[in-house]
């Protein structure tokens, strides 16, 4: 079942180090040094999901010797700052949580609860939710829900006697509140609370597209907290959440490939474009969702023909090297001194489009797992 996909994660982990992931475009191109980072935790989270769905070892060993890179015995994590305030830093911190599990080394622990330090003191808007980012304040994205909530859910649950299980429904009930469009059936890219920033609208506070990867990633944050927490109310507010975010995006899937346009309801605009890394994260959740039994089953067929899409048009064996193609390196609004990330239909039509990028490998591997998992019930 689809056996180019283990060779091609085979090739990432045996040519990549901490130093130098093969799969992160972003540094390559920067030349910086690497750092604690939701690209990297995006490989790593979906690495460990591929083991416990296959008891195959080597990719535990892999995250593992990758993960050990940054953790100190301590419980510092190397380029990793509490403090900092980044929703996107502190997602890779859910891996900890089944290294600690599956080796009961206390560094990782500590490591958890050096990250919480972050949750407990971390800006918020009034209504609750968590800041983007310190550099976007009074802001919140979609992509935070994935980045932060899911390691929020496992520590509550691990560590905190599901205290705050509240807190974490009502930021994701927020988010339905604040940036769904009901009319249009889909989530804005950002809110701006402050009404001051310069890509939001000055009545809404919100953006001005719908952006087809965070959206991607609120589906996968749903589905990933829906599926650790383990009160059965807020599972269900959770799933009801994430089956109008699939139904509402379902509306407006190519017909043809079954995949989204990276702006969601613009089809027919110039320049826009079927995109891999955010059709993935919807195939992800719609797969997780129906083997987890949150969706209803006819979601997984659904995933699967995104899955299939991309398996056989967008992953290519090239000159002895596979290649995912298809996947926009990077998307965002502002901050302050960075006005051409102003929210437009030209803004996100700008950005490149790269092969071989953490943000689709990531999301592939998830999906993929699903589909593991599903063959082996």
């Amino acid at each position: 079942m689809y056996p180019k996909v283990e060779q091609y994660i085979k090739y990432l982990i045996e040519n990549s180090t901490p130093e130098k992931p093969l799969w992160n475009q972003e540094l390559l191109r920067q030349g910086k040094e690497n750092r604690w980072n939701y690209i990297d935790g995006c490989i790593t989270a979906s690495l460990i999901a591929l083991y416990q769905a296959t008891n195959e070892k080597s990719y535990l060993d892999f995250v593992k010797s990758f993960v050990d890179y940054f953790v100190n015995q301590d419980g510092t994590i190397k380029g990793y700052n509490p403090l900092h305030y980044s929703t996107d830093d502190l997602s890779q911190s859910r891996i900890l949580f089944d290294l600690y599990e599956t080796t009961h080394d206390d560094k990782y622990k500590k490591a958890i609860h050096h990250t919480y330090l972050q949750v407990k003191t971390h800006p918020r808007i009034k209504t609750g939710n968590f800041w983007h980012k310190k550099i976007y304040h009074d802001q919140v994205w979609l992509d935070g829900l994935y980045m932060m909530q899911v390691f929020y859910t496992r520590y509550e649950k691990t560590f905190n006697d599901k205290k705050n299980y509240d807190d974490i429904l009502n930021q994701f009930k927020n988010v339905r509140k604040l940036m769904f469009d009901e009319k249009k059936k889909l989530y804005y890219h950002g809110y701006d609370e402050s009404r001051t920033l310069f890509w939001a609208n000055k009545k809404t506070g919100l953006s001005e597209n719908f952006w087809l990867r965070a959206i991607g990633w609120l589906a996968a944050g749903l589905v990933d907290v829906a599926t650790y927490i383990d009160d059965l109310s807020i599972k269900q507010e959770l799933s009801s959440q994430l089956k109008e975010l699939l139904d509402g995006i379902l509306k407006y899937q190519d017909k043809e490939t079954h995949l989204f346009y990276n702006l969601v309801d613009l089809k027919n605009v110039e320049g826009n474009y079927l995109e891999t890394s955010g059709s993935l994260l919807i195939a992800y959740s719609m797969l997780k969702g129906a083997n987890e039994g949150i969706l209803p089953e006819k979601y997984y067929t659904y995933g699967l023909q995104i899955f299939d899409t991309i398996y056989d048009e967008r992953f290519k064996l090239i000159d002895g090297l596979y290649i995912l193609s298809g996947t926009v390196l990077v998307s965002g609004l502002g901050p302050e001194d960075n006005k051409r990330r102003d929210g437009s239909i030209e803004y996100y039509l700008s950005e490149p489009v790269v092969d071989n990028e953490a943000k689709g490998i990531g999301p592939f591997i998830m999906a993929y797992t699903e589909i593991k998992r599903k063959a082996t019930k």
